[in-house]
């Protein structure tokens, strides 16, 4: 998936929706046999309904494939609808890969520098109770070693750069899919992500760069930023409109096996100021809770029980009932990571659904904040990031973690957070 050559500057972001169709011709003389599995992720359909549509429980061939294209329940998952023959062509011929994560191996933590896809696949199946991660947001940071990856769909880009929002969909639920075979049965996932608007605009680095641009203080012209993202040419969103991110990936998780459980909204106590007169000012984020079950290992006490900092209840802002709105704090974005979430959300979703000694997961572990929660929390933990420097710093932070007691006060822990560590 990783191209060894140097990778190129990242490109200014153009949505220009490609024209394509399916070419039925490819299917005659294609006679390789695809699996329920690689099926139902391909066409985003349970395994009932491609029963009822084919008549078969396995060995579908590429004409099935082609009448389920023709349903009008299709909906695209890993790749648009014209590549779908090809994709499970390659994920067919494609060897099993060897998992050498053992979760037997990790007593405290580890961290992985590589492409979080290849790095998933190397993890031991079923040994993951609960994933926990803040991606990257669709076209609106520049990540420091940004790694270009060949993605199913055949785009080349890092996460997060694609030219359309559809490539930032495809690409987060090959992801998605990569984590359903390390999950464990009774797991949960928590995919923390943004929406999007289609504006024209400079894609930066941090809050604190666009902050000083609202003042004033950068002096830059369009034309002299590292990278933009441009809004015509997408073949159905105008120019200043949502793209409404969140609400497609929990469908496409859902396409592709997962029980959304619960979209959580993140009412974030504090946001940047924003000079826009024709709508309203962004203060949310959302939270996926995705599991591969019905009824998951779920603790609603620790919500009433633990420290606010730890993940309990925020009394400043919520109630005694646990619902689907987090007023939680951001985080103070130290450590020289453009993008990070506090430590009480990973610290809530950990707590949550699993328990002391399990082990966690982050496929985009940044500075490390969801790993510092884990290790609060007692938790094993596995971090995977393609930025060294990153690692280094989550390396540092996690390190200096010790298990801390359930009735560690609030202040304390907040006070620890905002120096950079937990003692």
């Amino acid at each position: 998936m990783n191209n060894p050559e140097k990778a190129p500057a990242l490109p200014d972001i153009k949505p220009q929706t490609e024209i394509a169709v399916l070419d039925r011709g490819s299917a005659f003389g294609m006679d390789l046999q695809f699996s329920m599995k690689d099926v139902c992720v391909a066409v985003g359909m349970q395994s009932t309904f491609v029963r009822k549509v084919c008549g078969k429980l396995d060995n579908f061939s590429a004409s099935d494939v082609i009448l389920l294209l023709d349903q009008d329940c299709y909906r695209e998952t890993v790749v648009p609808r014209s590549k779908v023959l090809n994709y499970l062509r390659d994920i067919t011929l494609r060897s099993d890969p060897d998992r050498v994560i053992s979760s037997k191996n990790i007593d405290g933590f580890q961290l992985v520098h590589g492409n979080s896809i290849q790095k998933i696949r190397e993890i031991e199946q079923n040994s993951v109770r609960c994933v926990v991660t803040s991606t990257p947001y669709w076209g609106l940071r520049i990540y420091k070693e940004p790694r270009f990856s060949l993605w199913a769909d055949g785009e080349y880009c890092p996460y997060g750069h694609e030219q359309t929002p559809e490539g930032f969909l495809r690409h987060t639920t090959e992801v998605l899919s990569s984590l359903f075979d390390v999950l464990a049965e009774d797991g949960s996932i928590w995919w923390n992500v943004m929406d999007t608007f289609n504006t024209r605009t400079q894609i930066r680095s941090n809050a604190v760069e666009a902050l000083r641009a609202m003042q004033g203080h950068d002096q830059r012209s369009w034309g002299d930023h590292e990278c933009r993202r441009y809004s015509a040419g997408h073949s159905y969103l105008k120019d200043g409109e949502q793209c409404m991110i969140p609400a497609l990936i929990a469908e496409r998780a859902s396409r592709i096996g997962f029980y959304v459980k619960t979209v959580i909204t993140w009412a974030k106590t504090s946001t940047l100021p924003e000079p826009q007169g024709s709508r309203v000012s962004k203060n949310l984020e959302y939270v996926l809770h995705l599991t591969k079950t019905r009824t998951p290992l779920f603790n609603k006490e620790i919500y009433r029980t633990r420290p606010a900092a730890l993940g309990g209840r925020n009394n400043g802002w919520e109630t005694d009932k646990l619902s689907d709105v987090w007023t939680l704090p951001t985080s103070s974005g130290r450590d020289g990571h453009g993008a990070q979430f506090p430590i009480a959300l990973p610290a809530r979703c950990i707590g949550l659904t699993s328990n002391e000694g399990d082990l966690v997961l982050d496929p985009f572990v940044g500075a490390g904040n969801s790993g510092v929660a884990a290790r609060a929390l007692g938790r094993r933990f596995i971090g995977i990031d393609v930025c060294e420097e990153y690692l280094e710093t989550a390396n540092r932070k996690i390190a200096e973690t010790q298990r801390l007691p359930d009735d560690n006060s609030t202040a304390q822990i907040a006070q620890q957070e905002s120096s950079g560590r937990f003692l």
